[in-house]
């Protein structure tokens, strides 16, 4: 692509977009740049702390098991309180838990700590996704989250790379600055970004209410959210199962955080052209492809013995991460009617809660009786798995048609596969 067509495709990407959405963008930017602790936390552990790999994996399934339970209490109270509400309480409490986990050093207290602050930091994904669907006109949906996808990455980008030499000079520090960062997105959102739950018109208060029943009961929904716990069960590994696979393997905390963040400056640099590419293709087809790539990614980091050929093993998965999550996304929206907006994408971040609460106890778990190499001939496998099934299930959608913004309560939402 010449630097004249990267120019036109930046710009058709990022005009026509509300002033609120921004502001929104903003923040995540900010609490992405100070996201160090997911990082290193499991360095933190084992090598700081000196604590097995299975006990790294049992506090980061706490962290996980956090988000579970915030992944649904955060969706109803985004439909009952509103977004910007569930926003801000979720950052607070994120900003101040991150902070007390720094000061942590019983094994108990750096467990019981490290689920809340995976129950405050989940919470706040429902009310985002349905902040951006509420604001943004459907047709630039897939846009909005291609922008809020990449700048969620330009931070990991830089807090990666810092996170690793961060943590060679003070672990307290980085979880001190994260919570000071986190804590300046609750003012951002405070200062400039507005309520966007929509009204109820007269018909849909006399409707019956959405509640999570009507969310799981949604087969082709669910169908979905089966799925993406699948693909996220193989992302989580580059946050947890590669950073304890390196560590055995003789590499420094600084060689993981360069290697990880070549999967945040390929996003940066490659997700805003990558946008017009997924928007004229077919969705089943990129899911699939995506789910190939992101299994047989972490595959190759079985051959990986160098911190250049792990970083190569990135390049791979990250393709298959680009490729999968605006359009999962775009997809999760399409099936979700405004009104029940909150509940269906806390039962989507569910998904990947569970999938933070397996992943760790499955990779510190092989890590320590089999291997790593298992670990990673386990991933291929389920990335398989992953791709038939999205192959399957987009055979059930309907063809596509103009979606509405509220979907009658005994009737199910239409989807179209893009």
């Amino acid at each position: 692509m010449s630097v004249a067509a990267l120019r036109r495709a930046t710009r058709e990407t990022v005009s026509g977009l509300p002033r609120e959405f921004w502001w929104l963008w903003t923040s995540t930017l900010v609490n992405r740049l100070g996201a160090f602790v997911a990082t290193f936390m499991a360095l933190y552990l084992t090598l700081d702390r000196g604590y097995s790999a299975s006990y790294a994996g049992l506090v980061a399934a706490l962290h996980g098991l956090g988000g579970v339970i915030s992944s649904v209490g955060g969706g109803v109270m985004t439909d009952r309180l509103g977004r910007r509400p569930t926003l801000l309480l979720a950052q607070v409490s994120t900003a101040v838990s991150v902070a007390v986990l720094g000061f942590m050093h019983h094994p108990v207290a750096i467990a019981a700590v490290a689920f809340l602050v995976g129950a405050a930091s989940n919470a706040s994904r429902p009310a985002v996704q349905a902040m951006m669907a509420d604001i943004v006109r459907p047709e630039d949906r897939v846009r909005a989250f291609s922008l809020n996808y990449w700048a969620i990455n330009l931070g990991f980008a830089v807090s990666s790379m810092a996170a690793g030499f961060i943590a060679e000079v003070s672990y307290l520090s980085g979880f001190l600055i994260e919570a000071g960062m986190t804590m300046v997105c609750a003012v951002v959102v405070f200062a400039k970004v507005p309520e966007s739950r929509p009204e109820r018109t007269a018909a849909e208060k006399g409707a019956d209410p959405v509640g999570l029943g009507t969310v799981l009961r949604d087969r082709r929904f669910m169908g979905v959210v089966g799925l993406s716990f699948l693909v996220a069960l193989v992302f989580q590994q580059g946050a947890v199962g590669l950073p304890v696979a390196m560590g055995s393997a003789g590499f420094s905390p600084a060689d993981y955080g360069l290697a990880i963040a070549v999967n945040g400056v390929l996003i940066v640099a490659l997700q805003i052209p990558l946008t017009r590419f997924i928007e004229r293709r077919d969705a089943g087809r990129i899911l699939v492809l995506s789910s190939l790539l992101a299994g047989y990614g972490f595959a190759l980091t079985a051959f990986a013995g160098s911190v250049g050929a792990v970083a190569l093993t990135v390049c791979v998965w990250t393709l298959g991460e680009m490729l999968h999550a605006p359009t999962q996304t775009g997809l999760v929206v399409r099936l979700s009617p405004a009104r029940g907006r909150g509940r269906y994408q806390g039962v989507y971040t569910l998904s990947w809660s569970v999938a933070a609460l397996v992943a760790p106890l499955m990779s510190g778990f092989v890590i320590d009786h089999w291997g790593a190499g298992w670990l990673w001939g386990m991933c291929a496998l389920v990335g398989t798995a992953a791709a038939l099934g999205y192959a399957t299930l987009m055979r059930w959608m309907p063809a596509e048609q103009p979606v509405p913004t509220v979907t009658p309560a005994d009737a199910k939402p239409e989807v179209s596969a893009a």
